[in-house]
């Protein structure tokens, strides 16, 4: 339900959704602790190059946008839907330049494709050291490829785990027409079940990370291992993820 003071905020907003510019300054210095939040939270699967500034920067353009268009009278708080346009707004301005080498991708592409065969072939999750075997690498070698593929964005990863169409747009392709829904709603559903059957703990971290909104220190703290650990459990469920999805690809 809306709060009273977001009711208060925009109560004069005017037809068209913009908002004056004391509700946009009021909406600022409340909700840029969330901005930061998010930045921060991002900022952990992200390589070194990108900036916590760049990113706080960009969900402020977000936290703005969100202000103009929010309608009061959907009855989602205002905090919701502008947190949605934060991480929209980030993820745009990372995706603006892909960052990850070619030779990133390539790897990653081989433990998906690795991961997919063994099971394939066993039956059985794919463990850590079957795959590094799979990958004739050692164990080592394996944890750094997941490293460097941390915050790289496998299938619009982290979009699809926000409920972003673009990213289905991207896996599917643009389909005209009706069927544009439906494939839609088949891929939500195919990556859902996906997520469903993937090893325990890959899918806590992933329930920790997207649904409680823990950084990787804190689910680190949860499960008792390192954060980098966490960070190579993240990769290796979307690797996982990738490669249970082919199809889509």
């Amino acid at each position: 339900m809306t709060s009273v003071t977001e009711a208060k905020v925009y109560e004069n907003v005017l037809p068209g959704g913009i908002a004056s510019d004391e509700n946009l300054t009021m909406v600022v210095e409340r909700y840029a602790p969330l901005v930061k939040r998010i930045a921060h939270h991002l900022l952990l699967r992200m390589p070194a190059s990108v900036q916590i500034d760049d990113l706080i920067q960009s969900g402020m353009i977000g936290l703005l946008e969100a202000a103009k268009k929010y309608d009061v009278s959907k009855g989602a708080s205002f905090e919701t839907y502008a947190g949605i346009r934060i991480r929209g707004s980030m993820l745009d301005e990372v995706r603006k330049g892909d960052w990850a080498p070619r030779s990133v991708h390539r790897k990653s592409r081989k433990v998906a494709e690795a991961i997919k065969a063994i099971e394939a072939r066993t039956g059985k999750d794919a463990q850590d050291k079957d795959i590094a075997d799979e990958l004739e690498i050692d164990l080592n070698a394996y944890y750094a490829i997941l490293q460097d593929a941390s915050g790289s964005r496998l299938f619009s990863f982290d979009d699809i785990m926000e409920g972003d169409d673009s990213a289905i747009e991207l896996a599917v392709g643009e389909l005209p027409g009706p069927c544009d829904g439906l494939q839609r709603s088949t891929f939500k559903a195919s990556l859902s079940k996906a997520i469903d059957g993937l090893p325990d703990r890959e899918k806590l971290v992933l329930a920790l990370y997207y649904d409680e909104e823990l950084n990787l220190k804190e689910i680190g703290e949860v499960i008792g291992v390192s954060e980098s650990r966490v960070s190579q459990i993240h990769s290796q469920a979307a690797q996982r993820l990738r490669g249970r999805l082919t199809e889509w690809s």
